[in-house]
């Protein structure tokens, strides 16, 4: 083989390292992106959950704020009736 040669097959496999390097960069770039697009869905149905935890708790302080109202109706029915009572 000739010089020539020799420098042809140095710059080929200096293109084939270079071309690996870029391809591995390439794929951690794309593995990295990947992973940010599947944090976001893992968050994006966290929110959604939580959401709906949110409106359960809501519906159960409506209730109890209801019964509350009842207990308190009751409470001056009762109270009503025993100062007639009282009063007798």
């Amino acid at each position: 083989m000739n010089g020539k040669s020799n420098i042809i097959i140095v710059e080929v496999s200096n293109q084939m390292v270079t071309s690996g390097v870029e391809n591995v960069i390439l794929a951690i770039i794309i593995g990295t992106l990947a992973a940010i697009v599947y944090s976001l869905r893992v968050l994006v149905l966290m929110e959604r959950r939580i959401a709906k935890i949110d409106l359960n708790i809501e519906e159960i302080a409506k209730r109890t704020l209801q019964e509350e109202f009842k207990i308190e109706a009751e409470e001056k029915k009762i109270e009503k009736k025993l100062d007639k009572i009282k009063k007798r």
